[in-house]
Parts: structure tokens; sequence; C-alpha cells
């Protein structure tokens, strides 16, 4: 009977490249260097920011906007909130968003690109953000105004110092007057977000809907963030949703031209994961066709000469004659 070929199973395009924690750890370090050098860096004049925290505190005022003052004198007057306040503020921002990058890359690698490209995207805007409008957080603004620096109040139960977030002794090392827009609330809702898109749990659920919601009465409560501070971080955060796929193409295109340069990169010809092609056949490096023949080249053979040059003729180093090729069919 004829023998019909099978029909060849259908495959989902494979992602442009394979993700690598070598490769995704120095990008997302490096991305959180330039934030944290960044915040460092752009200090801004005292002045100024002192009038950019003022200016937020006339504007929420004409809009009858008033968390501020409330959520933080109850934290001053009970520690059992303020002081776990403190704690989320100071720890909770730098040890979840990175737990959920790594859950994200481990279990749902195909959502894992958007979601970095995302968050990178955001903190860059972010940090134009810190540029162009210094602002001076409720805690440090004269005692006139009404506010208590929890931080400072509670500094002997925790590590953190009375002049700011940062571990006792290195208050002089960060820049207090990056709080407009508050990227504490913008990664906690994309935190939040990815945790109710991908949690599959309705504990994950709730916990997405709890964190960012906490952390925005926690940066207000502490007197770290206003609350039209906590609003700029989320419209940070819609923004960079918006341009992230622009973003994610246009690495894609300076990755292809790199790899075009350096074909080595994308495992092209000479590369590691080249592939060997023949008429219409493609096999992966390494893999061998059922009852394939291994020719080797003969003595003195030059690299790259075909079996045909390979010497001799003499069995065992180039291809078969046809001779034999017929003996061995009879």
């Amino acid at each position: 009977m004829p023998q019909t070929e099978a029909p060849a199973p259908r495959t989902e395009a494979a992602p442009p490249t394979r993700l690598r924690w070598w490769t995704e750890l120095p990008l997302i370090l490096l991305v959180y260097g330039c934030y944290s050098a960044g915040r460092l860096l752009v200090r801004g004049d005292v002045t100024d920011a002192v009038d950019h925290g003022l200016a937020i505190l006339r504007v929420e005022k004409v809009l009858h906007l008033n968390a501020e003052h409330p959520l933080n004198r109850l934290f001053t007057r009970e520690p059992w909130l303020g002081v776990p306040a403190d704690f989320w503020y100071a720890s909770l921002h730098y040890l979840v968003t990175p737990a959920i990058l790594v859950w994200l890359f481990r279990s749902r690698a195909a959502r894992y690109r958007a979601a970095r490209t995302w968050l990178m995207t955001s903190t860059f805007i972010g940090l134009i953000g810190f540029t162009l409008l210094p602002t001076c957080p409720p805690r440090l603004l004269s005692p006139e105004h009404g506010f208590v620096d929890t931080m400072a109040h509670y500094s002997s139960y925790g590590w953190w110092g009375g002049e700011a977030s940062a571990p006792r002794g290195l208050g002089g090392m960060t820049n207090q007057y990056a709080a407009m827009p508050s990227l504490h609330v913008g990664w906690a809702l994309w935190c939040g977000l990815m945790l109710w898109r991908h949690g599959g749990t309705r504990w994950a659920k709730a916990a997405g809907v709890a964190y960012p919601l906490l952390t925005a009465l926690v940066v207000m409560g502490t007197a770290n963030h206003y609350l039209l501070d906590a609003v700029a971080g989320v419209a940070v955060m819609g923004v960079g949703m918006l341009l992230a796929p622009y973003v994610g193409r246009a690495a894609e295109r300076a990755r292809a031209v790199l790899a075009a340069r350096v074909p080595a990169l994308a495992g092209g010809e000479g590369g590691a994961g080249s592939a060997i092609v023949s008429g219409r056949c493609q096999t992966s490096a390494g893999e061998r066709i059922p009852r394939q023949r291994e020719t080797r080249l003969g003595p003195g053979a030059e690299p790259g000469a075909s079996p045909q040059d390979a010497g001799d003729g003499a069995p065992g180093w180039g291809v078969p004659s046809e001779a034999e090729s017929l003996g061995k069919t009879r």
C-alpha cells in the first residue's frame, strides 16, 4: 500500500528570544541602579522642594482632600499601627516587587516579559518626575503644618534612622525630596495587578487588592507622601502600561540588529545553538537523522573540505563508493 505522509504538527510561534536568568538579573539590577542613582543625584533645590510640597497641600485644600492629617495623627498616637506601618514602608517596597518578578519568571514566563517591561518603563517615567518636580514630603515640612515623621518618632523600633527610611547613618545617601510621584504606590499597584491577573486563587486576588490599598494608607499615614503623590504614582503606572508595548518592540528590534552584527549572540552560524540545514530538512545541533551515516574527513584533508574531497576514498574516511552502496543494497 502506498504510504502517505502524516501532516506536520502545528507549532506555536516561539518567543523572539528565550528568557535566561543570567541576562534578566543584570538587566533588572541595572534599571534599579539607574533608579537609585537618579534619586540620589537629582536632589533639586530645598526651597523649590518645599514650595512644591506646600503647593500640593493648597491644591488638596481646594479639592477638599485631607487624608494625610487624620492618618498621620492616628499612626502617631497608636504605636500598634505606626510601628508596623514604618516596617511596611521601609521593607515591602524592596521585597515584594522582586518576589513578584521572580514568581512571574519561574511560573508565568509567557507573561513575564511584558510585565517586566511595564514596570521598568514606569520606573523611568517616575525618575523623570523626581527630576522635574522635587517635592518635600509632609514629614519634612515645618511643624506648623501638623505632620509628624513617624519613622523618626519610632526609630528606636527599627533599623532606620531618624533622618530617613534608610539604614542608620545612611540617611544622607538618599534623596528625601523624591516624593512626586509615589513609586511605593505605583510598584504596589503593579504587584497587585500581577497577583489579580495571574495568582489563580482567591487569596492571591485578595492580596492583589489589599496590598496597593494598604500601601497607599501607609505612605500617607507615615507622612512620606501626599494623597496627590499616590494619585500620580497610579497615573505613572497607567502611562507606563500604554508605552510598554512600544518599548518592548523597540527592544526586540535593537536585539535583532545586535544579533545580526554578532550572530553568536543569537545562536546563529557558528554559535552553539546553530542548526544543520540540508535541502528542506533542518535539524538541531547534534541531532542525527535516523540511519544517518557519519562521515569523516581523511588524513590531511583541509577543514571545510567536502566528503568527496576526503582523500583516497578509503572506507571509513569518506562517503561509500557507488559499488559499495550497490553491494549493501543487494
